[in-house]
C-alpha cells in the first residue's frame, strides 16, 4: 500500500502567494492541510476559490508552536511543511513519491535544498546555495523545537537523508517586505539570544557584520550574483548581524521612556516660562 502525505501550508495573510503554493503541492498531496492563523487578508476566500483543501485555524502563538499544533492534525503519516512563498516542482514531487514508496522505518525524515529568489531574481550564492531545510517528516515523530523564530525539528541522529530535487523559494519581491519581516526576526532572533545567556560585545556589533558580508560576498561568492547578490550580502550582514546585535544591547543597556509626569527638570521649567509669557 503506498505511503500517503498530507501537505501542510501554515499561513497567515499570505492572498497574494496561497493560490500558486496550493496548486504546486497538489503535484505531491493526497491531503493539502491549510493552517492558518487568523488571516485578516482574502487568504481564507482564496483557499476557497481553489478548493479541496482543509482548513484549521487557531491563534498564532509562537513558529514552534502553531507548527506543532498543526502537524498532528495531519490525515497522513508523512507530512511535508511548505511556506506560502515556496513551490513544490514536477521533478521534486516524483523525487518525493519514489522516496516514500520505499522508506525504511529508519529514517525520520527528508532535509530539502531550496532554490532562493530575492526581488524575482534566483540567487545562486551568497550562502544560499547550500542550505537546507527538514521539511518531510513523519507526522508522529518529528516537533520543531523551542524557539521564537528560524525554528528547527529535532532530528535523532543517522534517522535522516537529504532529497536531491530543491524547493522554490520566492522570499521577497519589494524591499519593503524584507525591511517588515527583518524587523519582527530581529527581535525574535535577540530574545532567543537573550534567553540563552548570551550578551552584546564590541566585537559583535562592530567587526561581525564586516566579517558576515565578506563571508557572503567573497568567500561564499555573492559578487557572482550581480548587483543583487550586493544587496542580499549588504542586508543580510546589518539585519541578521548588526541589527539583531543593536537589538541585545536594547535589551541590556537601553532607558526606559520617561512618563510625562516625571519629565527633566530643564523641560519642566522651559514649559513654565511659556506658559507665563
Amino acid at each position: 500500500m503506498p505511503v500517503r502525505l498530507t501537505v501542510l501550508i501554515p499561513c497567515k495573510n499570505e492572498q497574494d502567494n496561497i493560490r500558486a503554493c496550493i496548486e504546486s503541492a497538489r503535484l505531491v498531496a493526497d491531503e493539502v492541510l491549510v493552517a492558518d492563523s487568523l488571516s485578516t487578508d482574502r487568504t481564507l476566500d482564496v483557499v476557497a476559490d481553489v478548493g479541496g483543501c482543509r482548513v484549521i485555524e487557531r491563534e498564532f502563538i509562537g513558529y514552534s508552536d502553531f507548527k506543532n499544533w498543526a502537524i498532528p492534525q495531519a490525515k497522513h503519516p508523512w507530512v511535508l511543511v511548505l511556506d506560502a512563498d515556496e513551490r513544490v516542482t514536477s521533478e521534486l514531487a516524483t523525487e518525493i513519491r519514489q522516496k516514500l514508496a520505499t522508506v525504511s522505518d529508519e529514517i525520520d525524515g527528508y532535509w530539502i535544498r531550496r532554490r532562493n529568489f530575492f526581488l524575482g531574481h534566483e540567487i545562486k550564492h551568497s550562502g544560499c546555495d547550500t542550505s537546507k531545510l527538514f521539511r518531510l517528516l513523519r507526522r508522529d515523530v518529528c516537533r520543531y523545537g523551542d524557539c521564537r523564530v528560524h525554528e528547527e525539528i529535532e532530528v535523532r541522529p543517522g534517522h535522516d537523508a537529504v532529497l536531491s530535487q530543491p524547493l522554490l523559494h520566492y522570499t521577497y519581491w519589494t524591499l519593503d517586505q524584507y525591511f517588515e519581516k527583518q524587523v519582527k526576526y530581529t527581535r525574535l532572533m535577540a530574545l532567543d539570544r537573550w534567553d540563552a545567556g548570551k550578551r552584546v560585545t564590541s566585537f559583535g556589533m562592530f567587526v561581525s557584520p564586516f566579517l558576515r558580508f565578506f563571508w557572503l560576498y567573497v568567500l561564499r561568492l555573492g559578487f557572482m550574483d550581480g548587483l543583487v547578490g550586493l544587496q542580499m550580502c549588504m542586508l543580510q550582514a546589518f539585519f541578521v548581524t548588526f541589527v539583531k546585535q543593536s537589538r541585545l544591547w536594547e535589551l541590556e543597556y537601553a532607558l526606559p521612556q520617561p512618563r510625562e509626569q516625571a519629565l527633566p527638570a530643564f523641560a519642566t521649567a522651559s514649559n513654565t516660562a511659556k506658559r507665563a509669557a
